[in-house]
């Protein structure tokens, strides 16, 4: 190995050079047999490299079928060496599964969907492109289709997170859901916890980020921001439309919308005027 070097137009080492090396010296050679060929296979351009990494990840997914894992198509799914899968865990079509990711017994990953780091507990079902980084799936919690859980999301058991929401640094405590169209950030919510759609909290003043903290059992309308910090007691409801800025007491009912008002016969004499002109 010593007498190698890398006097070639790659400036690279060759292990094959070590042929000619040792018939120079006078030295016997001997053939070794590799039980299969694509141990032994060049990668020296990008196809085949592409097709090295094929092969790696086709031996990975067939461990894991071995190891009663079932996926629905194999030939469209990315399961890197770092993960770790348990008995009956259902992967779907198109499924990339990175990092330190671990999915327990029952758990179902539905197709498209991008799992980095995320730990999903026995029973999950993660809905259709979902896409997770460093996060905490619980058992028989639902989450997406079309849902981001970024770093720091912790969904306890028996929680939902649906199309188009976004956490981050959330935890969702037993049984809370979060429906849709929603952005849930540096926030604790309570078990039970209803939140509407088009909720966010409102983490961030331009320098530093707020705490959002829901008690349990406290209901969110639809169209409602919360001014972090702030606190909402057990059971609270907020109005829909609710600009949140101030702490709610358990029980307690916060709205903060204008009342409305109905002005008779606008619409025709804006139309008659419009005309007119």
């Amino acid at each position: 190995m010593s007498l190698l070097d890398d006097n070639n137009a790659q400036g690279e080492l060759y292990l094959t050079d070590l042929l000619g090396i040792a018939a120079s010296q006078g030295e016997a050679g001997s053939v070794c047999v590799a039980e299969d060929w694509l141990e032994l296979q060049g990668v020296n351009t990008r196809a085949q490299c592409a097709s090295a990494t094929d092969t790696l990840r086709r031996r990975v997914v067939e461990h894991w079928m071995n190891e009663g894992v079932s996926f629905e198509q194999p030939e469209q799914t990315w399961v890197e060496t770092s993960v770790r899968l348990h008995s009956d865990v259902t992967i779907g079509a198109g499924v990339e599964l990175r990092g330190c990711t671990d999915v327990h017994s029952g758990a179902v990953i539905r197709r498209g969907s991008v799992l980095e780091d995320v730990r999903v507990e026995a029973g999950a079902l993660v809905k259709p492109y979902t896409v997770a980084q460093d996060a905490v799936i619980g058992e028989q919690a639902q989450v997406g289709p079309f849902t981001h859980l970024r770093p720091g999301s912790h969904l306890e058991s028996k929680t939902k997170v649906g199309n188009f929401v976004e956490t981050k640094k959330a935890r969702l405590r037993v049984g809370a859901k979060a429906s849709h169209l929603s952005y849930l950030g540096d926030c604790d919510i309570g078990a039970a916890s209803n939140i509407g759609a088009g909720t966010i909290t409102c983490n961030y003043d331009g320098k530093n980020k707020f705490q959002t903290v829901l008690g349990k059992g406290v209901f969110i309308g639809s169209d409602t921001q919360l001014v972090a910090p702030v606190t909402l007691g057990d059971g609270a409801y907020v109005g829909a439309g609710t600009t949140v800025t101030e702490d709610v007491p358990p029980g307690a009912l916060a709205i903060s919308r204008t009342e409305q008002r109905n002005i008779e016969g606008w619409v025709a004499r804006k139309k008659s005027k419009s005309e007119s002109s």
